[in-house]
């Protein structure tokens, strides 16, 4: 037997489908091991559907997870994640119109003709563009761009963990300072009864630190790997890959590619600005990547069933994301149908009690990363966890303005770690979770525990409400 036949029946990292299907296992044994519990809900001043704190009862689970229900999980996940899943398909389908055009490619090779010989700072240009996406709380609305950052490392010379990094972990940068994040420091404060994005000057700061963090974890790694091919943690298809192969299909830039490129940047633009003044969800950004789609079949005199045929190939590109995004979903059917979200919550409640407001502040900042695994939306565990928050940062003299921050700080740097959000992210980049946790693990924890220290920060210099 060679080194190859043992390779090969080594350990290798499970499908994301079947990770995803493992955690739903795992939420339905909870269910049998945490009792029911339930708070009642009720509408706040701005019309969010948000827990009242003082009304929680252990129930009977009228229903509780079936043999059948496990399955059907999967149905009602797809139903439910409809919306992010739908703007995964269309937007996909439209990017890859662009694609087929030349027009990425083509710009690609003029930003590679201007920095020849400086590589990284290509790098460095589009980790800020994804830590923009970030900042602008662009979340799942980013994944389609995910395959382009993998292309633009692959002709820099990098390996595919490097356009994974610079897209996954600049995303993750810019979404967890929450500087106009909408699903976690809009719903957060608005719960509490903030103004919409105050605070904004110290997560700038944060913004700055986690940024710094993020860079200097791929520079490292692009340094190692550009010194000794061998040391990419993809080591096998980095040594057997060519450089000019990648680069080879970026045409020269035409009057049509830069009118698709610019049509392609007006969408981003309003993308952002939807999203942040016009309060825009999935079907609006589907809406605009449809007129893009249409924008760029007159642009490039592209037939309309050519178009569509096009628009399909792009859009099974993202099947394997689409349908893990639907998984991701079926965990949250299960704990809703299992009723121990409001049982966990109440559980962190009781266990802040009479706890100093440095130690409660550390148990709230580690309840949210660790919840973080089986709730994946912010929004979602913000409607939860806020209310119960509230209160206790009054009893405990912690200002409203630092519960949120660790809130958004715990929400966010896991959003690309824990399983359940992050395999979608891999699967649109090709690399498997065990490699990408062996990369992110030292980043990932840095960015945490310099998000405690400036959590304590904001709390030793009174962060107030304003």
């Amino acid at each position: 037997m060679n080194c190859t036949e043992k390779k090969q029946r080594g350990f290798h990292m499970p499908h994301v489908f079947i990770i995803l299907l493992v955690i739903m296992l795992f939420v339905v044994v909870l269910s049998y091991l945490i009792p029911s519990g339930i708070y009642d809900r009720i509408q706040d001043a701005a019309g969010i559907s948000v827990i009242d704190p003082d009304t929680f009862r252990y129930v009977e689970n009228e229903t509780p997870i079936t043999f059948m229900d496990y399955f059907e999980a999967i149905y009602t996940g797809f139903v439910n994640g409809a919306t992010i899943m739908g703007t995964l398909f269309i937007s996909s389908g439209v990017i890859y119109l662009l694609e087929v055009s030349g027009a990425f490619g083509a710009g690609i090779n003029v930003i590679l003709k201007k920095t020849k010989g400086r590589e990284f700072s290509v790098v460095c240009i589009f980790y800020t563009i994804f830590v923009i996406f970030g900042v602008l709380g662009y979340g799942e609305a980013a994944y389609p761009f995910y395959p382009l950052a993998v292309t633009i490392g692959f002709a820099l010379g990098y390996d595919r963990m490097v356009g994974t990094a610079l897209a996954i972990v600049g995303s993750t940068v810019g979404f967890t300072s929450g500087l106009m994040n909408t699903f976690t420091t809009g719903v957060a404060q608005q719960i509490v009864g903030l103004p919409l994005f105050s605070g904004i000057g110290f997560r700038a700061v944060g913004l700055a630190v986690f940024y710094v963090i993020g860079l200097v974890g791929l520079y490292t790694y692009c340094r190692k790997i550009k010194k000794d091919p061998s040391r990419s943690l993809m080591s096998e298809e980095y040594l057997n890959q060519n450089r000019e192969e990648h680069a080879s299909g970026m045409e020269e830039m035409t009057l049509r590619r830069v009118l698709g490129l610019l049509a392609f940047l007006c969408i981003i633009v309003v993308q952002g600005y939807g999203c942040i003044r016009l309060g825009w969800s999935f079907p609006q950004i589907a809406a605009i990547y449809v007129i893009l789609g249409i924008l760029l079949a007159l642009i490039f005199r592209i037939g309309p069933s050519e178009a569509c045929q096009l628009f399909c190939k792009g859009a099974v590109r993202v099947f394997a994301a689409a349908f893990a995004v639907g998984l991701a979903q079926s965990v949250v059917v299960l704990m809703n149908q299992a009723c121990i979200m409001d049982t966990i919550v109440h559980g962190m409640s009781l266990l802040l009690q009479n706890r100093s407001a440095i130690l409660a502040l550390l148990i709230i900042f580690v309840f949210v990363t660790l919840f973080n695994f089986l709730v994946v939306s912010g929004s979602g565990k913000a409607v939860i966890v806020m209310p119960i928050l509230q209160p206790l940062g009054e009893i405990l003299h912690i200002n409203q303005q630092v519960l949120v921050l660790a809130y958004q700080y715990g929400d966010g740097i896991t959003n690309s770690f824990w399983p359940g959000s992050s395999l979608v992210q891999l699967s649109m980049c090709g690399v498997d979770y065990g490699t990408w946790i062996r990369f992110c693990w030292k980043i990932y924890l840095s960015l945490i525990v310099s998000a405690f220290i400036l959590i304590m920060i904001a709390y030793g210099i009174g962060y107030g409400p304003f």
